[in-house]
């Protein structure tokens, strides 16, 4: 019987119905973690390594650490095939499908919470909504208008001195106004903010990922038209 190797020991799942904490494992870095932190993959039928976002597609699967990075070196040492444990063949590409299914994601929970009421959208609405303690973050287009985003930082930096913690509430700025035309449609926007409850939760969770994914942080009272600080 030929020795196990390091790569039989990869860490891997049996499926939706059978996966605890102890095996969502990263097969890069060896770390355990949530789902929140770590994203699933699973051999497809064309014998593709299929990124599983929701964690509901059946069959043997394998988890990576939610970062652009790993999902990088995942594919160039090969990680996946030996982790599922089958012949499959991971695309170069496979990190931005993962980037454009977390943004479409994201674009579909703010949809999503805009019906619930718990998104709002224009500069006007988007800074009643800060003065007023209703926003848990604001979003804004990356080539918005500098006065735009500046008069809405202004608004975010005062609110943070009512709080006890003076914390500023995160602004994010994901997609250019073209992107967002794309993903959003009628419902594209260059200021926005999500309002308190399980949907506008739901977006700032989904923003948070797709940032850290990306390498980036949110951005903080800065103002200006330029892209996350790194």
């Amino acid at each position: 019987m030929p020795l196990a190797t390091e790569a039989d020991n990869l860490p891997s799942d049996k499926g939706p119905k059978d996966r605890g904490g102890s095996s969502r494992t990263c097969i890069v870095t060896r770390e355990s973690g949530s789902p929140d932190t770590l994203i699933r993959f699973v051999a497809g039928p064309d014998g593709r390594v299929v990124p599983d976002l929701k964690r509901q597609l059946p069959g043997r699967g394998c988890w990576v650490k939610a970062e652009r990075p790993f999902i990088e070196k995942a594919v160039a040492k090969k990680l996946f095939a030996r982790a599922l444990r089958t012949e499959v063949k991971a695309d170069q590409a496979l990190a931005d499908e993962v980037d454009r299914l977390l943004a479409e994601q994201l674009a579909g929970m703010m949809n999503m919470a805009r019906k619930a009421g718990q998104f709002v959208t224009g500069a006007t609405k988007t800074e009643q909504a800060v003065r007023g303690l209703a926003a848990m973050a604001v979003f804004h287009a990356i080539d918005a208008a500098a006065d735009g985003v500046r008069k809405i930082d202004q608004a975010r930096k005062a609110m943070s001195f009512v709080g006890e913690d003076e914390t500023e509430i995160p602004a994010f700025r994901p997609f250019s106004a073209a992107e967002m035309e794309g993903l959003l449609g009628s419902n594209a926007f260059i200021h926005a903010a999500a309002l308190a409850g399980q949907a506008g939760e739901g977006v700032v969770k989904r923003a948070i990922m797709l940032e850290k994914y990306r390498g980036s942080v949110p951005v903080r009272a800065k103002g200006g038209a330029g892209k996350p600080q790194q």
